[in-house]
């Protein structure tokens, strides 16, 4: 049986760690410490590192863990990613025998030019671009680069279960509660948020159905969202452009307190 499970480091990041109780695979391993604790804790043996873009939280404890584990570490194919074995893009796929594991590679630039997300397991390792009703900021990519990589993982499956990096769900419901205050399934999940992290567990994963319901980065032609987004930023956004409506929502973002 597989089991994915979130190891916290730094704040607010998560490690997501597959494994079957003798082998396992770490994503976005920013540190080592962590992982190593629960690999020593639980008898586990690294079988690979998975990468989805560059930042030092996402890579800061590869090396380590590749040298301790003799471990490989596959990465986005267009970012400089340390230690890494075998640089991966679109149509690639990562197979791990250890976990009779096979991982599609899908490309989903905007947070950073090359990042990519890991698509198997019954879920997606999607590191920055999507969050619990939120999405990453834009560092290197364009608005329409983030639209359009948000959009190829909204046309996933509903029931596909959605890794992202960080716990920031709280935070994200806060800013799309202003954004469509009169969506019943937001505020649903504002108190399931709630409950789980008052009870200290994580919000995360959660589904790309209740992502398509309640992330307001997913919902780009809802009247009620472009009306106040307008209001926010003063700005009359072209009728039918979802792309000018993300970009202004990220920008609301940005400064939203």
């Amino acid at each position: 049986m597989l089991n994915i499970i979130p190891i916290p480091a730094f704040k607010d990041n998560y490690i997501w760690l597959l494994h079957d109780r003798q082998h396992a695979v770490a994503v976005d391993p920013g540190e080592a410490a962590p992982v190593r604790a629960y690999l020593d804790t639980h008898r586990l043996r690294l079988a690979a590192i998975l990468c989805t873009h560059h930042h030092g939280d996402h890579v800061g404890g590869i090396c380590e863990l590749a040298q301790v584990y003799n471990a490989p570490v596959y990465g986005p194919q267009q970012e400089d990613i340390p230690c890494l074995s075998r640089a991966v893009g679109e149509a690639d796929a990562v197979e791990i025998p250890e976990l009779g594991v096979r991982l599609d590679v899908l490309d989903i630039p905007g947070h950073t030019r090359g990042h990519i997300a890991y698509l198997g397991a019954g879920g997606v390792f999607c590191g920055d671009t999507l969050f619990g009703c939120g999405c990453g900021r834009l560092f290197e990519g364009t608005a329409a680069q983030l639209f359009h990589s948000l959009q190829r993982l909204a046309s996933l499956p509903g029931e596909t279960k959605v890794y992202c990096a960080h716990e920031y769900t709280e935070a994200n419901i806060r800013f799309a509660l202003a954004c469509e205050p009169g969506n019943v399934q937001l505020k649903q999940r504002q108190e399931d948020a709630s409950a789980l992290r008052a009870a200290g567990y994580p919000t995360l994963p959660s589904t790309i159905a209740l992502e398509k319901s309640t992330n307001p980065f997913l919902r780009c032609t809802v009247q009620e969202i472009i009306r106040n987004v307008e209001q926010q930023t003063g700005l009359k956004l072209p009728s039918g452009n979802e792309v000018a409506v993300f970009a202004a929502l990220r920008e609301w973002k940005n400064n939203f307190a």
